[in-house]
């Protein structure tokens, strides 16, 4: 594996609670649970690490016990920072009320993660080999979105993987996808963004507006995922499990596709790999339940008896 993922997302640290339900106006109750852990990129950056991947994080982070927190679990699975701390703020944290059925509500405060300045950017130098990992959560943050404006079109070599995102709209769109490489969203978003119901076609028709050799990946939960490249479309099967906690099974895949792209495996070979962690991830809970490479290794071997 020579190329390494490039990720130019945003970590930030996740409080997560456990409540009966969200409070109404005014209301007040306790957790059942409480957890800080580290979130949003993070997931994808771990996935990709314990694939064997190299990773390099190129957004930025800040200075305070919740950068510390975000750059010591980046640390402990071997992950690059690009970008010194910013000293004027710390990272941000989101909320995440979960109640009993399952549902979770979001608040997130922003910080220094979402201040990447353009010329943070332009000093991460990328080869040939490397993957380029785009989240659309960047276009939300004006300073992040104006670095990823003068960086990706002076990309000459790396591959960019593009992850749209619940958030991502049509003017994100017609700002990246000339850029694009890989697209890769879960159902959902590839329907609202494509304008059509079923899978194939919705995947036929976001690989139109993708540049010649580009592929797209649709993430269809446990019936795997769709990918249209070369002018073709497959369904790449997943992996019947029984769910114990679904959060961040979709960070699991993109970071163990794009591992296995890096390895030098075909985009139809790195699916199957990616179908079969995110069915593992599952079946803990938490968000970065990503497994390793052997984990997936043993799992594929035992699929195939």
């Amino acid at each position: 594996m020579t190329g390494r993922l490039v990720h130019t997302g945003q970590v930030i640290i996740d409080l997560v609670m456990r409540v009966p339900a969200v409070p109404a106006p005014g209301g007040d109750m306790l957790a059942s649970e409480t957890g800080l852990f580290p979130g949003g990129g993070f997931n994808v950056m771990a996935a990709a690490a314990r694939s064997g991947a190299r990773v390099v994080y190129a957004g930025a982070h800040g200075t305070g016990r919740f950068g510390d927190q975000a750059r010591a679990a980046l640390a402990a699975e071997g992950i690059e920072t690009a970008q010194q701390p910013n000293a004027a703020q710390d990272t941000g944290v989101c909320v995440a009320l979960v109640d009993a059925t399952g549902e979770r509500t979001f608040v997130t405060g922003t910080g220094a993660e979402g201040r990447l300045l353009p010329d943070q950017l332009s000093s991460v130098d990328t080869e040939a080999e490397d993957l380029v990992y785009v989240t659309g959560y960047s276009f939300m943050h004006e300073s992040n979105r104006a670095a990823l404006r003068d960086w990706l079109p002076g990309l000459e070599g790396p591959r960019v993987l593009f992850d749209p995102g619940p958030l991502a709209t049509e003017a994100v769109l017609t700002e990246i996808l000339s850029t694009v490489d890989i697209l890769s969203a879960n159902a959902a978003e590839a329907r609202s963004l494509s304008g059509e119901t079923d899978i194939p076609t919705a995947a036929k028709t976001l690989l139109s507006r993708l540049k010649p050799g580009s592929a797209v990946v649709i993430r269809n939960g446990a019936e795997g995922c769709v990918l249209a490249h070369d002018g073709n479309i497959a369904v790449v099967p997943g992996f019947p499990v029984t769910p114990v906690d679904t959060n961040g099974a979709g960070d699991t895949h993109c970071g163990v596709l794009a591992a296995a792209l890096l390895a030098g495996a075909d985009l139809a070979t790195a699916a199957v790999r990616a179908n079969a962690a995110a069915a593992l991830s599952v079946l803990e809970t938490g968000p970065a339940t990503a497994p390793s490479a052997e984990q997936i290794d043993r799992f594929l071997a035992s699929a195939s008896t």
